[in-house]
């Protein structure tokens, strides 16, 4: 084992004993992930790491199924188009880990969420959310996200209206004790957030086309 590696290990030992600063999150982050993350993505990255850092500060804070299915739903969302694509899992593993958090632990509970709500239209997976309610969720951006994506999925959501599916989730929202304003505006950054990511991809890829073209010529 190098001394590099020993050093790391007593770091993050010594860390894991104590509350991770942002810094020390950041610090051990590129140590686990020593690559050069695109612009485009740079500031999502970092944005979810600060969160992270600051949740596992909360005592309140319970990493329960809906926070799972928020971090790891969003996470795939954002980074879509990422290159290199194999970089993706070691990206995750290390936002986890650098914040105390186990990744693997996060995936399972978040695939076998979903599963238990699929192919469920929009009463029941109400039904399936309160019947699992817990009545200490801590709110926070993610877990609101979370059960956005849950209610999205629900079969019949494409019949309805956007007012119809706006009133559907703020009532969804106040039967589960959760701030409906605090999760429009989460929900609202969210989307704007995915439709800014694809104008600046299709940007990109344009001046790619366009600089091409000029090589060629």
């Amino acid at each position: 084992m190098s001394q590099h590696t020993l050093t790391l290990l007593r770091f993050t030992y010594k860390k894991l004993k104590e509350k991770l600063t942002v810094s020390d999150s950041k610090k051990l982050f590129h140590e686990k992930f020593p690559f050069v993350i695109p612009g485009l993505y740079k500031r999502i990255v970092d944005e979810m790491l600060v969160e992270l850092n600051l949740l596992n500060h909360q005592s309140e804070f319970t990493q329960d199924y809906l926070f799972c299915v928020g971090l790891t739903e969003t996470f795939k969302e954002l980074m879509k188009g990422y290159q290199p694509e194999k970089h993706l899992d070691l990206l995750f593993n290390s936002l986890c880990s650098s914040t105390n958090f186990e990744a693997k632990e996060i995936n399972e509970i978040s695939q076998n969420s979903q599963k238990e709500f699929k192919d469920k239209n929009s009463k029941d997976i109400l039904k399936l959310l309160i019947e699992k309610n817990n009545s200490k969720l801590y709110p926070s951006r993610i877990l609101n996200l979370g059960i956005y994506i849950l209610i999205s999925k629900s079969q019949d959501l494409k019949e309805k209206t956007e007012s119809d599916t706006n009133k559907m989730i703020t009532d969804i929202f106040e039967k589960l004790s959760l701030s409906t304003n605090k999760a429009e505006k989460d929900i609202g950054i969210y989307k704007s957030s995915l439709t800014k990511m694809e104008q600046a991809k299709e940007l990109i890829e344009e001046l790619r086309i366009k600089d091409k073209k000029k090589d060629q010529n």
